[in-house]
């Protein structure tokens, strides 16, 4: 039996989705939907309208607003509209995103350029157009899609990784600017059955990679007793956290030398006692304490 006895109610919350024509995006728009929110369907062509008219046939409200997250003017034009007629936007999942994959000595930097532009930029125009408006209502939830292959690196994929931790990157500053105005921001890195991955898995595991397994982690995210700051891992039914944390480490005084680094690297690497820095000024604490200065906990 679970602990959790509150049901997440998204009775009166506006929520837009990225890239939610299908796969992952249309399974987080129906459960955001069957909870009670207003859902804005964006991608392009007909299948946002699809997915919208799935979800107004199901006794939900959506509309499917059609554009590229990467013209930042139409991006800001869907959110106008969507603040003219429900006037409010609660929540944004960033989800749009497209491959071109291949080893890095073989891409052109056409494909790098246009998989950052719609994984990072188009989650950056998205969410500079939702902001203020977040920030006039004190409350927000965003949540960025990030990956393993960004995370922990992928082969063939060094356009999609480095848009994927730069968006862990964006989301990290963007919890500590948004914090005193209500505004919740985290990452979910998904595991979901996609084309790809045909002929590398047997299909009963393709079945249990369905994408409705990863929505929950969206819901959870976007709830109002949602963390903020967290880098959420699903796929299959399981969920796990990723951390970038900090070592120990070592300290070499003021005459530090790379040959004495790399002699004592085993204990540079030493994971026991690790930190999650909060923010990227504790990395300079963190030198500055082990090089004999004291700092007051108390004060940050």
């Amino acid at each position: 039996m679970s602990t959790c006895e509150h049901r997440i109610d998204l009775a009166g919350r506006v929520a837009i989705v990225t890239g939610a024509g299908g796969g992952l995006g249309r399974q987080h728009a129906l459960l955001l939907a069957r909870r009670g929110a207003r859902v804005v369907v964006n991608d392009l062509g007909d299948a946002a309208q699809a997915v919208a008219a799935e979800v107004v046939a199901a006794g939900g409200q959506a509309r499917a607003l059609q554009c590229s997250v990467t013209d930042a003017d139409a991006v800001q034009a869907m959110v106008d509209a969507v603040l003219a007629e429900w006037g409010r936007v609660d929540i944004l999942v960033n989800n749009a995103g497209i491959l071109r994959d291949k080893s890095f000595a073989k891409m052109p930097l056409d494909d790098f350029r246009a998989v950052v532009d719609v994984h990072l930029m188009g989650a950056a125009n998205c969410t500079k157009a939702v902001w203020d408006a977040m920030r006039a209502q004190a409350y927000g939830r965003i949540v960025m899609t990030t990956s393993s292959s960004g995370l922990y690196g992928n082969f063939g994929q060094a356009n999609y990784a480095a848009a994927k931790m730069a968006l862990v990157g964006l989301m990290q500053t963007l919890a500590l600017e948004g914090a005193k105005h209500g505004i919740k921001v985290n990452c979910l890195a998904p595991t979901a059955y996609t084309r790809m991955m045909e002929g590398i898995l047997p299909q009963d595991q393709l079945d249990m990679l369905d994408p409705a397994l990863v929505s929950p982690a969206v819901l959870a995210l976007v709830a109002d007793g949602a963390p903020t700051r967290a880098i959420l891992c699903a796929g299959a039914g399981g969920y796990e956290l990723a951390h970038i944390t900090l070592t120990e480490g070592i300290h070499l005084g003021t005459t530090p030398t790379a040959e004495a680094l790399l002699e004592r690297w085993g204990e540079l690497a030493e994971r026991d006692g690790e930190m999650v820095p909060g923010t990227g000024f504790d990395q300079a604490r963190h030198e500055l304490r082990k090089a004999g200065f004291a700092f007051d906990e108390a004060a940050g």
